[in-house]
């Protein structure tokens, strides 16, 4: 009998080439190995369970275990943990609070994500003082601000979590101050976008500090407080700032431990390196998901985009491929949207000039503003647009949308990209219009030809 498919990790990309595989294979053994309790989970949506706008943790479960099991006949093992991979007897060594046991694999896959990075800070072990990486964490801060009624908090870091947990936070009547050590919130989308969400997290009542680097946190000086976080340390300053609660998001780094025991070839950012089928240096093993490297459609080099749909589609891909179709798993534009209260703000591709440079391109940029709507049909609002692309080819390299609606228009420029369209192809495309949605020229389309007519000067 051929030895199951073995797969290390239950979320996106592991639970999708789970269900891939069993699909197109049904007779193919499919073994999923999990450490935690919880699968298949949308991390996306936790800062909005801890703000309430989603009612139950469980509601944020795409596929429950018992489901796994009984509708789609997956082995599925939670509170299993892989510590080793002996890659000569294509085996995992499995252990549980029971037992340590040896698993074969015929294909192997690791779908090991990654874990919030958790910087040495004075005080970081104090109670109060979170990262947001995981269901349970998630669990923890809302129980936290339901039974302790924080008045003030802190965000140590201005990402996409920073960013939407500092409105699920306000959301609670909590005074929120945003730390960030560089000049701008949200660095991969570029300083026009930055500074308009920076805007209007001020508006909404948001303390932000930016080119601030913590220090520490300390501590209540009471005996009931015990060791409960009451403030951040920031460094270069005596005045602590009052923090009751302190979320810290200052990005994440892949798990590759497990990779790097059994000896397989790590990438230049540091994620396991694949290939475009999602194979690793060893051809009977695969890594998908935040754990793993994908190509960059723009670059055409590898990257390390920790995203949902790049971790589904990749897990999805080599299931079909172990079950026999070989499917390639796509490359990376890095898009990605955030929502900052009332605003939404959307990136994809090359943003940074430095970084363009430094793959070969010659950047021009574009920012302009236009409105959603036709002028004379109610409810438009504006929308900046920042385009990019490179001055000898014209071929756009990326985009970032910032406004209070229509931002996902960044998904035209993310196929402009995939699709390596220049800025005069972009330009043509024949998009939807009517006055409700959009007018003649799109935002995006106006964008392009601006910057087309910037190309030709």
């Amino acid at each position: 009998m051929t030895a199951p498919f073995v797969i290390v990790g239950g979320d996106a990309a592991g639970m999708s080439a789970a269900s891939k595989a069993k699909r197109d294979d049904p007779s193919r053994d499919v073994i999923v190995f999990e450490k935690g309790s919880w699968v298949s989970y949308a991390a996306c949506g936790m800062p909005y369970y801890v703000k309430g706008t989603v009612d139950d943790l469980d509601d944020l479960v795409a596929m429950t275990p018992e489901t796994a099991r009984e509708e789609r006949d997956i082995d599925l093992r939670t509170g299993h943990e892989v510590v080793s991979i002996n890659r000569d007897e294509q085996t995992v060594t499995v252990s549980t609070e029971e037992e340590t046991f040896e698993q074969p694999y015929g294909e192997l896959l690791l779908g090991t994500g990654a874990r919030a990075i958790v910087p040495p800070f004075d005080g970081i072990d104090r109670e109060g003082v979170f990262t947001l990486r995981d269901m349970d964490e998630a669990g923890e801060i809302s129980d936290y601000v339901e039974t302790t009624a924080p008045e003030t908090a802190a965000i140590v870091g201005g990402g996409y979590v920073g960013i939407e947990m500092a409105e699920a936070l306000t959301e609670h009547g909590i005074d929120v101050t945003i730390f960030e050590m560089l000049p701008r919130t949200l660095q991969p989308f570029g300083a026009e976008t930055a500074r308009t969400v920076e805007d209007h997290l001020r508006e909404q009542g948001v303390d932000l500090r930016l080119e601030t680097a913590v220090e520490g946190f300390t501590g209540a000086e009471t005996v009931d407080a015990g060791d409960t976080v009451d403030a951040v340390k920031i460094e270069g300053d005596d005045e602590p700032v009052p923090a009751d609660l302190v979320i810290v998001g200052v990005g994440v780094t892949p798990n590759v431990d497990l990779a790097e025991d059994a000896g397989l070839e790590l990438g230049p950012t540091g994620a396991i390196a694949t290939d475009e089928f999602g194979r690793t240096s060893d051809e009977s093993i695969y890594a998908a998901g935040d754990c793993a490297e994908a190509t960059n459609v723009v670059t055409g080099e590898p990257d390390h985009v920790p995203l949902a749909l790049t971790a589904n589609r990749a897990g999805r891909a080599i299931g079909a491929t172990v079950a026999g179709e070989p499917t390639r798993t796509g490359g990376t534009a890095g898009t990605a949207i955030v929502k900052a209260f009332d605003l939404g703000a959307a990136r994809t591709g090359i943003l940074d000039p430095e970084r363009a440079r430094e793959a070969g391109f010659d950047p021009e940029s574009v920012t302009i503003e236009a409105p959603t709507r036709p002028h004379y049909y109610p409810g438009a609002r504006d929308l900046r647009v920042t385009l990019v692309a490179d001055r000898e080819s014209e071929r756009v390299l990326g985009a970032s949308i910032v406004g209070r609606e229509g931002t996902k228009r960044i998904d035209t420029v993310a196929t402009a990209l995939h699709a390596s369209l220049t800025v005069t192809e972009l330009q043509n495309l024949d998009l939807a219009y009517a006055p409700p949605f959009s007018p003649v020229w799109d935002p995006v389309l106006t964008a392009a030809k601006v910057l087309g007519g910037t190309l030709e000067k």
